[in-house]
């Protein structure tokens, strides 16, 4: 049995809880602004090493965390509004860099989707290889129904979504009829043949994929056009940051009731001991099935906004890789952890596009770099919380 120690805590005030958020989130915030807006390598070797330390700090003094953990949850509503308005703005302070911006936008998508398979690999300890499949579905969906029926954005946002929690329930019902390994190869090849169909039939436009996706109106307003709010005008990828985090924030909250819900007791359930469960009376095969659909459905929803965002996909957009790619997101952030898998998307998205300098070596120091992160917190970024019950 594993021994567990509850680090000792500092009684915070109020005054002290509201400061210890305040300031933590703008740390993180200024730590994110400047990572994005570095080029030099040493620059961004040397935020990372920063990073790390404050890790490592963490790990060896849990009271650090204990304590931050502790002035988030008794200010959670002053820490949602804070964290909100740096959001909101955030693409102020980034010198209208457009390529920040687009790193952001990507890396938002990323997020949901890690969230998504979240409720697969780290609430159900279901091994998922398809998220990716899932996401080129949303996308698809979306790109037809735009281009051969005209239909908008805001209707194909849903109707996508749809689509592809019908594929996670075909994919999910099939693989009951499998167990932890062979579960993992099932999605696999789900992922692949999906890509094969996207890469081959005719209306999906073969390995040439689609072209012309036009940008979504909102009021008249052209996503496609810079986004003037004050004044201030902020290049167009603003359109699609505010909108992509507008999905992080749903999704967060999904993930939230979810967590807290029946549907999420009975997958940690399934994680913790099947037989148990079933013996408990928990349909294992029904909430297996349910993590499918609802991680393809979020799927749905980043697949869209990526879709209408770049105005092209193909099937090279939504390789296998890809879905190793969000597995290893919730991984090295921590498994059942809102928090870990947000900054494991980031992390992971920007990492390889800051480490460009090193060139053929990117994806050798990529993996480094991760690798020694997991060296550090080995139950990822920000690890696993048991389950606290109130009255």
């Amino acid at each position: 049995m594993t021994d567990m120690t509850i680090p000792a805590r500092a009684t915070l005030g109020t005054a002290g809880g509201l400061a210890l958020v305040a300031l933590t989130e703008i740390a993180g915030a200024a730590f994110l602004r400047q990572f994005l807006l570095v080029d030099d390598w040493r620059a961004v070797v040397a935020l990372l090493a920063l990073f790390a330390g404050a890790l490592f700090a963490m790990q060896r003094l849990p009271v650090i965390e204990a304590n931050i953990e502790q002035a988030f949850g008794a200010n959670r509503r002053f820490a949602m509004l804070f964290g909100t308005a740096i959001v909101l703005a955030f693409p102020f302070v980034l010198q209208n860099s457009s390529y920040a911006l687009h790193l952001l936008i990507i890396a938002q998508l990323y997020a949901v989707l890690a969230l998504a398979l979240n409720f697969q690999l780290g609430s159900a300890n279901i091994p998922n290889f398809a998220t990716g499949a899932s996401y080129g579905i949303g996308a698809y969906a979306s790109a037809l129904l735009a281009l051969n029926w005209d239909v908008s954005f805001w209707l194909a946002l849903p109707a996508s979504a749809v689509v592809a929690t019908i594929f996670g329930f075909l994919l999910g019902i099939p693989s009951m009829r499998t167990r932890d390994s062979y579960l993992a190869l099932v999605t696999i090849a789900f992922g692949v043949v999906v890509h094969q169909l996207l890469n081959n039939l005719e209306f999906t436009g073969g390995p040439n994929g689609l072209v012309g996706i036009p940008a979504p109106e909102l009021f008249g307003h052209s996503f496609a056009s810079p986004l003037v709010i004050f004044g201030h005008s902020l290049p167009s990828q603003a359109n699609f940051y505010y909108l992509s985090a507008l999905l992080v924030g749903v999704s967060i909250l999904f993930a939230g009731r979810l967590h807290h819900s029946r549907i999420g007791l009975a997958w940690n359930a399934l994680r913790a001991d099947e037989l148990a469960a079933r013996c408990q009376g928990i349909n294992a095969t029904w909430y297996k099935v349910l993590a499918f659909a609802v991680d393809a459905f979020l799927a749905g929803f980043a697949g869209t906004i990526y879709a209408f965002y770049v105005g092209f996909i193909s099937p090279d957009n939504f390789t296998f890789l890809v879905s190793v790619t969000i597995m290893t997101m919730v991984i090295a952030g921590g498994m059942d952890n809102t928090l870990g898998v947000i900054v494991g998307a980031f992390l992971l998205t920007l990492l390889p596009e800051k480490l460009r300098a090193f060139s053929d070596y990117r994806i050798l120091f990529f993996g480094i770099t991760v690798i020694a992160f997991l060296m550090i917190r080995p139950q990822g970024i920000f690890p696993q919380r048991l389950r606290r019950y109130g009255g």
